[in-house]
């Protein structure tokens, strides 16, 4: 198979079409709402969230079918946006309620799934997702729940980063904390709803702190993040995809797509960090190598004035 047949014509076949759109959309939406996440140090959040959202998956495919998975998951994740803002509220640590959400929702998924007749079947699917078998009536409903997020995060997103680098003058400023945090919540459960029902519960974690990392790394510049997140996570997405083609046709190896797109975004953080990490030890080396390079500014001023000082004398 040629590189142009799996970049290109493979996203001809009708399936492959619908992965590709959704995962584009879901991409850039979750780059964008990762870089919040990683400036406010929310990862542990989002982990509790995607478990969160697995019970409602469970649910719905037990109630709905595969028609039922996404209203369950919306459900269920922003009943658990919900429970984690105000159990944060209430004065327990943030960590403690991320494990008590975690822990009781994650459980009762697993007891949900486990009374259907084809339990490991189901359980795979909603832990790994089933990305290459999105039904052609959900991906108007999975490309909405992702532009939701987007304008969710867009509206308010000025104050967010206020917010991000200082909350007290945040709050100074007559932004309302509690607004903000269920804003940002919502928005990233709703981002992994779209996930979930795409790559999996447990893969969802990628497409949200790899795109925000890999920015950081990328600029140091505050509204060059937000495209550098996107254009990584958009690109990304479609190379995991054209991989795992190429992979499961092209060499006959079955590998699962969510798995392969996951796979993909970590090593393309791999590379980055690679790149510059290895920038900066060549930068490193070269200062080094200059004679004059370790000697301060002030020294030398000192040192002429104490030449001139001698010649005075």
């Amino acid at each position: 198979m040629s590189l142009t047949d799996a970049l290109f014509t493979a996203f001809s076949i009708p399936f492959m079409a619908r992965a590709l759109i959704v995962m584009l959309v879901l991409a850039v939406v979750a780059g964008i709402v990762g870089v919040l996440v990683n400036l406010r140090g929310l990862e542990f959040i989002s982990d509790g969230l995607t478990h969160a959202v697995f019970p409602g998956l469970a649910i719905g495919l037990a109630v709905g079918g595969t028609s039922g998975l996404l209203p369950g998951a919306a459900i269920a994740a922003l009943a658990g946006a919900l429970a984690l803002t105000w159990l944060d509220r209430a004065g327990i640590t943030s960590d403690a309620a991320i494990a008590i959400v975690l822990t009781a929702t994650f459980s009762v998924g697993v007891i949900v799934v486990s009374k259907s007749d084809d339990y490991a079947g189901e359980l795979e699917a909603l832990l790994f997702g089933r990305v290459l078998t999105i039904p052609p009536d959900q991906v108007v409903p999975l490309v909405v729940v992702s532009l939701v997020a987007l304008l969710a995060v867009v509206l308010t997103l000025k104050q967010q980063l206020f917010r991000a680098f200082d909350a007290r003058g945040s709050r100074a400023a007559g932004d309302s904390a509690l607004v903000l945090d269920l804003v940002l919540n919502a928005a990233i459960a709703l981002v992994v709803v779209a996930a979930a029902a795409t790559v999996g519960t447990l893969l969802v974690l990628a497409l949200l702190i790899v795109p925000g990392a890999v920015a950081r790394l990328v600029t140091r510049r505050l509204w060059w993040l937000f495209p550098a997140a996107a254009v990584f996570a958009a690109l990304s997405a479609w190379i995991g995809l054209s991989a795992g083609f190429a992979i499961s046709v092209g060499a006959g190896i079955d590998v699962p797509a969510g798995a392969t797109i996951v796979a993909v975004f970590v090593l393309g953080y791999a590379l980055v960090l690679g790149a510059f990490g290895l920038v900066r030890w060549a930068r490193g080396r070269t200062a080094a190598a200059r004679p004059d390079a370790g000697a301060p500014a002030s020294e030398g001023v000192r040192a002429t004035g104490t030449a001139a000082a001698g010649e005075g004398h």
